[in-house]
């Protein structure tokens, strides 16, 4: 129903819409390798609060320990965190000037 919706809602918009099957990793092998790693290391270990609000506070702290503390393999083992910090690094900075 709410796909349908979706669909009707870039309709209006003139939006083109393109709906990629469930489980094709060929097609968005990134969106299904993130999706393994939440069901197996989150969603299959914890117990998940049948309210709203103590769901989405277990997201948030997953999502802490996701980007903060978790290596990842393809960042070369580092957090996105880290891997950030050390990208800005290489990044050429802005000069500010008030003149």
């Amino acid at each position: 129903m709410e796909l349908f919706s979706g669909m009707r809602s870039c309709q209006e918009r003139g939006i083109r819409l393109f709906i990629i099957p469930p489980r094709t990793p060929k097609l968005q092998g990134y969106v299904e390798s993130a999706n393994k790693t939440h069901r197996v290391e989150f969603y299959e270990v914890e117990d998940i609060g049948l309210k709203m609000e103590d769901h989405n506070k277990q997201l948030e702290e997953w999502d802490r320990v996701y980007n903060t503390i978790r290596p990842h393999q393809s960042l070369d083992y580092q957090t996105p965190a880290e891997y950030y910090r050390a990208w800005m690094k290489t990044r050429p900075q802005p000069s500010v000037s008030l003149m």
